[in-house]
């Protein structure tokens, strides 16, 4: 037996939430990994909808989709992933069974470009607001490069601010590993508060 890697486990948990016809949302393209993933865990019925700021990113994924015959199950866009509350259609919300994140840049891009703690927990608190009772929203942190250990402190500290009666909410990482990257998995309970009524904080 081996552990899985932080990827892996991202896929494992986000895989017992997905279902034919679902509504999912990645975050931060990348290469399309989990975009592909989240694709093929909705079924055609399902949607996924795509976030990067990077063209390269969405021209990367798009190619992944098409050589797996995806492309009609998703739509990207060139945008933050802090504007997905302005461009997702309005009955997704409250009805999103997965948001996945992989913080930090491009791989194989500029490293300059990055993603920062502000807008970064700005779509974290979006995402969550959209989840479905019982979803999960995954954040994959690396710490190896500039604004990289800062980014994963301020979502740590927000993370940790919300209330364990809304959110269940682990971390996964390797301990004795320099930079290792780290898991943040948070499920929404199935039994939270409506939403007019709802604080997702720990005051």
């Amino acid at each position: 037996m081996s552990f899985p890697s932080t990827l892996a486990f991202a896929h494992d948990l986000v895989k017992g939430v997905l279902f034919p016809g679902a509504y999912a949302v990645d975050a931060t393209l990348g290469n399309g990994q989990d975009t592909l993933f989240l694709a093929q865990g909705v079924g055609p019925e399902g949607q996924v909808h795509g976030f990067d700021i990077q063209k390269e990113a969405l021209d990367r994924t798009e190619n992944r989709l098409h050589q797996h015959g995806m492309v009609n199950r998703v739509t990207l866009h060139q945008n933050s992933h802090h504007q997905m509350e302005q461009i997702l259609p309005p009955k997704w919300k409250g009805n999103i069974s997965a948001v996945m994140f992989n913080l930090g840049y491009l791989p194989k891009g500029d490293p300059a470009i990055i993603t920062k703690p502000e807008t970064t927990i700005h779509a974290f608190s979006q995402a969550l607001k959209w989840l479905a009772p019982g979803g999960i929203l995954t954040a994959v942190l690396y710490t190896g490069h500039t604004g990289g250990l800062e980014e994963a402190k301020q979502v740590l500290n927000y993370i940790k601010t919300l209330k364990p009666n809304v959110f269940h909410v682990i971390q996964y990482q390797t301990l004795n590993r320099h930079h290792a990257p780290s898991l943040i998995a948070v499920q929404k309970s199935k039994k939270h508060p409506p939403d007019e009524a709802r604080n997702f904080f720990v005051k």
